[in-house]
């Protein structure tokens, strides 16, 4: 089921126009509730009906979506995706995940994460985010390749601990 997941999710997230050179996504919830309609006797039509309450747009790779779900598995409140800093602005750093109330950013870096290029780009995001007063919390392929089971347990301690932003729960 993760992995039904994780294709539907990268069906329906929208890219990205000067990295990808498209705009739109493969597909869309919508279409794809169409879709699942229009064949009620398929063979696993139960399944990807049961994958498509699950997928969201805004999972960026396969690994931030098994970590939304390890999340929701483990009890946490279902994170919100691609989070920004200053939402509206066309430049701000955004988040992989994480709780705008609670003030916590997490990141997922993959493999290309290590280039100097992007090491520096993503200091610079983690900083702004941490000048605002967010948490950051940095997952790596080791938190992946353990379930994200140790990750989870750290993201409950910080959001235990977590200020809770008043103009957030007001609602500005």
């Amino acid at each position: 089921m993760p992995e039904l997941v994780c294709m539907g999710d990268e069906l329906v997230r929208v890219p990205r126009l000067n990295l990808e050179g498209r705009s739109e996504p493969f597909a869309t919830l919508a279409g794809l509730r169409l879709m699942l309609g229009r064949h009620p006797n398929l063979q696993g039509i139960v399944r990807a009906r049961t994958a498509l309450e699950l997928m969201r747009v805004g999972a960026d790779s396969g690994p931030e979506t098994l970590l939304r779900l390890a999340m929701c598995d483990a009890g946490l409140p279902e994170p919100e995706l691609q989070i920004e800093l200053r939402p509206g602005s066309p430049a701000t750093p955004t988040a992989d995940l994480g709780y705008r109330r609670r003030r916590l950013a997490i990141q997922y870096d993959g493999g290309h994460h290590l280039e100097p290029a992007q090491i520096f780009s993503d200091r610079r995001r983690d900083k702004a985010f941490e000048a605002a007063g967010w948490a950051v919390i940095l997952l790596t392929k080791q938190d992946l390749a353990d379930g994200f089971v140790a990750a989870t347990s750290r993201i409950k301690r910080v959001l235990r601990n977590a200020y809770v932003s008043p103009s957030s729960a007001a609602g500005f």
